[in-house]
């Protein structure tokens, strides 16, 4: 909208009234409806609907019979759930510190414009574009003591040489990691390759006219500058550990016994196997709490220490 003015010495002015700031960048804001509706309806509305159906007595279908915390102080007092929370913990540890260490170690080596570094960088991504369904299966044949690692060595002469992770209670979570780690690795190598290529060159030039070694240059200047790319990858990690529910299926469905039960696997196997919905919503609602302790203090940490610091 427009107002013509006439001044003094310059003739007519045309003034432009500025639009609302409500109706400021309105196609993109438009075109976020979509999303917004999907975060607010489908996420929000699904989480808050979960959390009500918890504090019920939904079998197969959902229904508002109250019984208060009787849901969650079953979930408490059952092994097979805290055997799978002791499984997560144990698993997300290592597969992110695992995770991290490898990928790293690995985008610093090809960093240093190695021969043949494409083809290098396609092999180690290439099980990441593989559903963790497969790489299950796949890492299920190479652990089988009959047809896999185990059975290679003994034909080459060690006769006595036992690798059977998968079959052993006690140690059968790192041969799922073992799997969990051939998969990620490869998009965290990716990333931190792209972080390290960030650094400007001088850096390093600087560093070496200093004297400083180059793994004294990589943990005191280097690592503290890719902090964002640091942060991403630990996101990424995060979600994968949170969800994991299909390579433990492929590889174990949770065996021997329940020495591989994971939170994802119990929810699934209450809701549908055992026909539980308001046991599976409160295994799921104690899942998203537990993501939630872990992000607001590193939320706080991130974005409102900035604002005192």
């Amino acid at each position: 909208m427009t107002t013509t003015d006439i001044g003094p010495n310059t003739g007519p002015r045309e003034t432009v009234r500025r639009p609302s700031r409500f109706l400021r960048n309105l196609p993109p804001k438009i075109a976020m409806l979509p999303l917004i509706f999907t975060a607010c309806v489908v996420f929000l509305g699904g989480t808050l609907w979960t959390v009500l159906y918890s504090f019920t007595k939904s079998g197969l279908l959902p229904r508002l019979s109250w019984v208060g915390l009787d849901q969650y102080e079953r979930l408490w007092s059952s092994r097979k759930w805290i055997v799978s929370i002791e499984n997560l913990a144990l698993y997300g540890i290592c597969s992110l510190i695992g995770t991290l260490v490898i990928g790293f170690t690995l985008a610093a080596l090809l960093d240093r414009k190695i021969r043949g570094e494409a083809v290098f960088r396609s092999i180690f991504l290439y099980p990441f574009a593989l559903s963790f369904i497969v790489t299950g299966l796949v890492w299920q044949w190479i652990l089988n003591p009959e047809l896999g690692l185990q059975n290679v060595v003994r034909e080459w002469g060690w006769t006595s040489f036992t690798f059977d992770p998968l079959n052993n209670p006690e140690i059968v979570m790192f041969g799922l990691l073992i799997a969990g780690l051939w998969q990620g690795t490869g998009l965290i190598m990716c990333i931190m390759l792209a972080g390290l290529r960030g650094i400007d060159e001088d850096i390093w030039k600087a560093a070496r006219v200093d004297g400083i070694g180059t793994v004294k240059t990589y943990i005191r200047v280097i690592i503290p500058m890719m902090r964002p790319v640091f942060v991403t990858s630990l996101v990424l990690i995060a979600a994968g550990i949170v969800k994991l529910y299909d390579l433990v299926v492929a590889q174990t469905s949770g065996g021997p016994g329940i020495s591989s039960e994971v939170p994802a696997k119990y929810v699934m196997t209450a809701m549908f196997g055992g026909q539980n919905l308001g046991q599976g919503f409160a295994a799921s609602s104690m899942m998203l709490l537990m993501v939630v302790i872990i992000l607001i203090p590193w939320a706080y940490l991130e974005f409102g220490g900035k604002k005192h610091g």
